[in-house]
C-alpha cells in the first residue's frame, strides 16, 4: 500500500461490522481500505474440518495458547494478550480475537432479530434506554443480512420475536433425540419451542455448500457453510478491485483536521511497532466494542480533549453484555441410546424464546426483561469434556469397568444456558487507564464492571427453571448457590458508544453517525442502547448495511 494512495472510506475491523461495512462500500463502487489488528486469516485452507478430538495435543482441549480449544479457529486472540494488557476489576473478561474476520470465525451462530419491545425497552417499564429507531427501521435490513448470509429458521409467531418474509429463512434441521425429549418438558411448562435461527447453511446459497455436520462451527469452516466475514463478506469485496486489507494494523486513534472532520487514522505496525497514518474521506470504526470505545477515547486534540464524541461524557459509559446462566444434568431417560450420527447443525436446533412476557405484564415477576434458553446435548462427537459429566471416580475409575459407564452415560448429560437481558447501569464502563500503557505507549482501557439486581434475580429464575426441567426428566437438580458470570464472558459485550436522538444524549445519530465528526461512523456493538435476550450479531450486521448504504448516499450527494 503506497502512503499516498487515496482512499474513500477506512473501516477499523474485519468482523461481522467491518465485513459488512467493507462489502457495502466496496460493492457500491467506494474505494476502501480495512485496517485489522490481528494476523491475516483464511479459513477454507487453516480450517480443520474433518480431525477428531483425540489426535490433536491434550485431546484438543483448552491450553494457555489456545484458550478454547486446540481446533478452535482463534489464531492469536483471547482475554490475556501479550503486551495488550486491560485493567479495573476481576469481574470483567475481555476477549480479542486478533485475527482477519474477528468473532465472526468462532462464533456460536445463533443469528435472532431484536424485536419491537426491544427497541423501545424504557417505554415499556421505565428502564434503561429506548433506541431512536424502531424495528420497522431495521426490518429491511435484517431481510438484507439473512438473504445474503444464509440463517434457518420457521414462522413461529411469537410475541416479540419477529417472523422473516416467506422465502427467507432457509429450513431448520429436525430435533435431535435429546431435543424432542427437552421439547416434550418445555412445553409441560406452558413453553413454545421454536426452530432455532442460525447462520448456517442447510441448503446451498449463494455458491456456497450446505452445511456437511462435521465439525464444530468453531472451529471456522472451509466449505463457507456457516457465516464468516472471511468466507461470506470480505472475498465478494475483494473481487470489486475497490478493498484493500492491511492486517497487523492496530489503530490507536481517529486523525481529525483542523476543523475537526476526521482526515484518517493512525496505527501501529504490530510486527515492527512502527506508526503509520493513512488518509480518506471518511472513518468506520468497526473494532469491537471496547476496541472502539478505546480509540474514540484516544483520540484527543484541540477539538476533542476528552477524545472525539465525549463531549457530554458518554464515551465508554453503559457497557452491557449477556447474562449468560447455563446448568446441566445427567437424564437417565437418554441412557442407553443406539449409536448414531448426533452431530447436527453446531447450534442447537431448538430454542425457548422468552415466555412469560404475559405475566410480567401482569406483575407477577420480580424482575424485569428476560431470556432465552438454549440447549445442547447428545451424542456429538466426544470430547475432555465429557469426562468430567460421565464418571463417577468413586464408581468407576479404570478399565471395563471406566468404559461400561461412559457408554451408559453418553448423550444423557444435557446443558440448558439462559441468554438474558442486562439493563444498563452506571456502574458498568471503560475508560483510560491513567499508568497502564500497551507495548505501542497507548493508553489501556480500565474496566468497571457490577451486574444489577434485576439480572441476579433473573439467574436466580433461571436456575429455577433448569432445576424444574431436568426434575420432569429424572434428572439431578443442582443446588450450588448461584455464581455469577464474569462481564464479558459471554463476548456479547455492547454499548459505549451509543446511538440516540441528540448530542445530549448520545455519541451517535440513529445512522451510526458521530454527532461531533460527520464523516465518522460507529458501526459495530458499541452503537447499541440497550443488550436484549437476542444475540447481537445479526443486528449488528443489519446495523452496519444500514449504515453503510446512509454513508454512501453521503458520499454521493456531498452531504459530508
Amino acid at each position: 500500500m503506497s502512503e499516498t494512495q487515496a482512499f474513500d472510506v477506512i473501516v477499523v475491523g474485519s468482523g461481522a461490522a467491518g465485513g459488512m461495512a467493507a462489502h457495502e462500500l466496496s460493492l457500491a463502487g467506494l474505494r476502501v481500505l480495512m485496517l485489522e489488528a490481528g494476523r491475516n486469516y483464511e479459513p477454507v485452507t487453516e480450517t480443520p474440518m474433518f480431525q477428531t478430538p483425540e489426535a490433536a495435543p491434550l485431546r484438543s482441549a483448552g491450553s494457555t495458547d489456545k484458550p478454547l480449544g486446540y481446533y478452535d479457529a482463534t489464531v492469536a486472540g483471547g482475554s490475556d494478550i501479550d503486551g495488550e494488557p486491560y485493567t479495573g476489576t476481576e469481574e470483567f473478561q475481555w476477549w480479542r480475537p486478533r485475527m482477519l474476520g474477528g468473532r465472526t470465525n468462532h462464533w456460536g451462530r445463533v443469528a435472532l432479530r431484536f424485536g419491537p419491545y426491544d427497541f423501545k425497552p424504557k417505554t415499556r417499564d421505565g428502564l434503561g434506554f429506548d433506541w431512536p429507531i424502531e424495528y420497522t427501521d431495521l426490518a429491511p435490513w435484517y431481510d438484507k443480512v439473512e438473504r445474503l448470509i444464509g440463517v434457518t429458521g420457521l414462522p413461529e409467531g411469537i410475541e416479540n420475536v419477529p417472523d422473516s418474509p416467506p422465502g427467507v429463512h432457509l429450513p431448520p434441521p429436525p430435533p435431535r433425540p435429546h431435543e424432542i425429549v427437552l421439547t416434550r418438558a418445555f412445553e409441560r411448562m406452558g413453553m413454545k419451542v421454536a426452530a432455532m435461527r442460525a447462520a448456517i447453511l442447510t441448503r446451498p446459497l449463494n455458491g456456497r455448500a450446505a452445511c456437511l455436520y462435521a465439525t464444530p462451527c468453531t472451529r471456522g469452516c472451509s466449505s463457507r457453510s456457516n457465516f464468516q466475514s472471511t468466507t461470506v463478506l470480505i472475498p465478494p469485496a475483494r473481487a470489486t478491485g475497490n478493498l484493500s486489507i492491511l492486517c497487523d494494523a492496530m489503530v490507536s486513534r481517529v486523525d481529525v483536521d483542523e476543523s475537526g472532520r476526521a482526515s484518517g487514522v493512525t496505527f501501529n505496525d504490530r510486527v515492527s511497532g512502527a506508526e503509520y497514518s493513512v488518509r480518506a474521506r471518511a472513518v468506520v470504526l468497526a473494532a469491537g466494542t471496547c476496541s472502539s470505545v478505546r480509540i474514540l477515547l484516544n483520540s484527543r486534540s484541540e477539538v476533542f480533549p476528552n477524545g472525539i464524541g465525549n463531549s457530554q461524557g458518554l464515551v465508554g459509559k453503559y457497557l452491557m453484555d449477556t447474562l449468560e446462566f447455563s446448568l446441566d444434568s445427567q437424564i437417565p431417560l437418554l441412557e442407553k441410546l443406539p449409536p448414531r450420527n448426533d452431530d447436527g447443525m453446531f447450534a442447537p436446533h431448538i430454542y425457548v424464546p422468552w415466555w412469560l412476557l404475559p405475566e410480567q405484564t401482569a406483575g407477577h415477576l420480580d424482575f424485569p426483561r428476560g431470556y432465552h434458553i438454549e440447549p445442547r446435548g447428545g451424542r456429538r462427537m466426544p470430547n475432555m469434556s465429557n469426562v468430567g459429566q460421565l464418571v463417577d471416580s468413586s464408581k468407576a475409575a479404570y478399565g471395563d469397568a471406566l468404559r461400561a459407564e461412559v457408554r451408559r452415560k453418553f448423550g444423557s448429560v444435557i446443558t440448558l444456558s439462559g441468554e438474558g437481558e442486562m439493563i444498563p447501569n452506571e456502574n458498568c464502563f471503560a475508560e483510560l487507564d491513567p499508568t497502564t500503557k500497551d507495548k505501542w505507549g497507548i493508553a489501556a482501557l480500565r474496566f468497571h464492571w457490577k451486574w444489577g439486581e434485576a439480572e441476579i434475580k433473573q439467574a436466580e429464575h433461571m436456575k429455577a427453571t433448569f432445576n424444574e426441567v431436568f426434575r420432569l426428566l429424572g434428572g439431578a437438580q443442582v443446588t450450588d448457590d448461584i455464581e455469577m458470570p464474569k462481564g464479558g464472558e459471554a463476548d456479547h459485550e455492547v454499548g459505549g458508544a451509543r446511538m440516540g436522538t441528540s448530542p445530549q444524549n448520545s455519541v451517535i445519530n440513529a445512522h451510526n453517525q458521530c454527532w461531533d465528526v460527520r464523516n465518522l461512523f460507529v458501526v459495530d456493538g458499541a452503537a447499541f442502547v440497550s443488550s436484549p435476550d437476542k444475540n447481537p450479531t445479526l443486528t449488528i450486521l443489519a446495523l452496519a448495511a444500514r449504515s453503510s448504504a446512509h454513508l454512501v448516499e453521503l458520499m454521493k450527494c456531498g452531504g459530508l
